[in-house]
């Protein structure tokens, strides 16, 4: 490679322009190493594409190029935002944002979540706008949180929250205190774009941080946000006196302070934490996957410090604390996982029996509102029937949910609760984002009160089922990188029979009652067969309604190579036959994956155990 020519001259021409911009010594090298070994296939990876900036913000390895997180990529995003905001908001310089960071690093790279939220503060600071920027590891929902109480124009954290730890992330929240939503992702992709070079002050990170635009909210902020979430603290002396043990894990994330701290605002004695996994490392070393929605891998030291200390009640956050997992031990000794429906019950309950001991008057259950998405549990929807508040569904994810929120908010509404599967809870409207900080103090006051009357978790589990139907689900997921075999399986669900537009009637011994698309747009029960909420056609995701009372969604996931199913069989009360329930949709779910999936045709690899 002559000159540090590769024979691709759109390859070379992205090299060129990214050795010109980058000033980290870090990734400088690593591209010139590279180039003088001739591995063209590495540059490949690394500059054929710009990381795409979606509704999630970005999310990639740590690593140099266009299409890794890095000090370069890190500027021209927030250049690229920081020019968005300019255009939406006349007085940005008066408002101001709000920066917060994990603990993530990556030494090869020189890359870290931190300095990363240093680099962001300098390109705003360059341009006159204030700039909030946490003075150590925080939470995500305190960005959010922050973004709504200092009424600021957005927020930016970064975070990869549970993903591997080679990757980092950049999340954005709007001046309502939710995720973006389109079109502000187009917007402020196109921003990049026309902002790629960096400014002259956009590397001035030492400057920046002697700045009087900077400003330090961790003191307020940790202040004011417990304040806030204890107006969800009802039994204050019964958890000054429960004698129930919960063990906590924040797993080698930051949650483990704000947790100790959320229990202390609810007057709870302190969780015991898991030594080995209570302060924050970048590495992750007691685990595969830093994310307890695997399961009970990541909980072994959390079981073996509850042994230890006679205690019933684990909680697990994920790194950046916004999810939230609970175990309880059984009477045989063995340890249950609650799934995110299952906990999503529970707390949906619990919030509404707390909600119903404050307000008497009779009419405020007309203005109350719960939220979950439409690839979980419609545990609410039941619950809500019977009591007579609103349920409503969004698509999936919190930035659906949040941006709802807000709306009913604003129209006077209380919104007292939303969940999604995925281990995510919104107890308080302070954050309209899932936050597992909150959610773990309120779980905690929830476990003692139930102490007091001698019943656990799982327990009150079956009371809730008992009384507003068994909701019994089974989600999971196949591996699968190629995008032609997603597109081709999906296309063969809308092309069924070879007809254009026709969808399957019956999956294995299952009828099929009902169809709805959102990629196409399709629903099948609508008048004018539209889809009430909004399509995607960027994304798969089809839900297949059955006569049995079952319901699926298969849908590929934002930010992994996945295609994920979530089934649900719900029964109405009274029908209290756990063992033929769960057989039944067993046999639905081998159905699915045996006609839908075709996992051995299309080499799906399964979920790894």
């Amino acid at each position: 490679m002559e000159n540090g020519c590769t024979g691709d001259a759109k390859l070379d021409q992205a090299v060129g322009q990214w050795l010109r911009y980058d000033k980290n010594p870090k990734t400088v090298s690593m591209v010139q190493k590279l180039l003088e070994e001739r591995a063209v296939e590495a540059l490949r990876k690394c500059f054929s594409s710009r990381m795409e900036f979606g509704t999630a913000g970005l999310r990639a390895a740590m690593g140099p190029g266009t299409s890794c997180m890095n000090d370069l990529t890190i500027i021209q995003t927030t250049q690229g935002f920081c020019h968005y905001l300019e255009e939406s908001f006349g007085n940005l310089k008066e408002r101001g944002v709000v920066i917060g960071y994990d603990a993530r690093a990556h030494p090869p790279s020189g890359g870290s979540s931190k300095h990363f939220a240093r680099l962001a503060a300098a390109v705003f600071i360059s341009r006159g706008v204030p700039v909030h920027l946490f003075s150590d590891i925080t939470p995500t929902p305190f960005v959010p949180f922050t973004v709504s109480h200092l009424g600021l124009c957005a927020g930016i954290m970064v975070t990869a929250s549970h993903n591997p730890k080679q990757d980092n992330g950049y999340k954005v929240y709007w001046e309502n205190g939710a995720q973006i939503v389109s079109p502000h992702d187009k917007g402020i992709s196109k921003a990049i774009e026309k902002n790629l070079e960096p400014w002259p002050e956009s590397w001035n990170t030492e400057e920046a941080l002697e700045n009087p635009l900077l400003k330090n909210p961790y003191q307020d902020i940790h202040s004011e946000y417990f304040k806030a979430i204890q107006k969800h603290c009802h039994h204050r002396e019964i958890n000054k006196s429960s004698e129930v043990k919960i063990v906590h894990t924040s797993v080698h994330g930051v949650g483990h302070t704000f947790v100790q701290s959320a229990f202390k605002a609810f007057d709870l004695h302190p969780p015991y934490a898991v030594e080995e996994q209570k302060d924050p490392d970048p590495e992750f070393p007691t685990v595969k996957y830093p994310n307890p929605e695997e399961g009970e891998g990541v909980l072994t030291l959390s079981f073996a410090l509850a042994e230890k200390e006679g205690a019933t009640v684990v909680l697990a956050n994920d790194p950046d604390a916004d999810r939230l997992a609970v175990a309880e031990r059984q009477e045989s000794g063995q340890w249950r996982v609650f799934s995110g429906n299952e906990l999503g019950a529970l707390l949906g309950w619990w919030m509404f029996r707390c909600w119903k001991q404050q307000n008497s008057d009779a009419t405020a259950v007309k203005s109350l509102y719960m939220l979950s998405s439409t690839v979980s549990s419609k545990i609410l929807r039941a619950i809500a029937l019977k009591e007579g508040f609103h349920f409503e569904e969004t698509l999936t994810g919190f930035k659906w949910m949040g941006n709802r929120a807000r709306d009913l908010l604003d129209q006077d509404k209380t919104v007292l609760f939303a969940f999604e599967e995925a281990i995510g809870y919104m107890c308080s409207p302070c954050v309209l984002d899932k936050d597992g900080v909150s959610a773990a103090a309120i779980a905690g006051e929830m476990v003692s009160y139930l102490g007091t009357k001698n019943i656990g978790l799982s327990q009150q589990l079956t009371s809730i089922y008992e009384e507003y139907g068994y909701h019994i689900s089974k989600n999971s997921y196949f591996i699968c990188h190629d995008q032609n075999v997603i597109r081709s399986l999906f296309e063969r669900l809308r092309n069924h029979s070879g007809q254009e537009g026709s969808y399957p009637t019956k999956c294995g011994r299952f009828a099929i009652s009902a169809v709805r698309d959102l990629t196409t747009g399709y629903d099948s029960t609508q008048p004018d067969h539209k889809a009430v909420l909004p399509t995607s056609r960027s994304s798969q995701m089809i839900t297949f309604t059955f006569s049995n009372g079952g319901v699926a969604t298969m849908r590929t996931s934002g930010t992994e190579p996945k295609i994920k199913y979530y089934t649900e069989l719900c029964a109405a009360p009274g029908n209290s036959d756990v063992t033929h329930l769960k057989k039944e949709l067993d046999d639905l779910v081998d159905a699915i994956i045996e006609n839908f999936f075709e996992p051995q045709k299309n080499k799906l690899q399964p979920k790894p155990e």
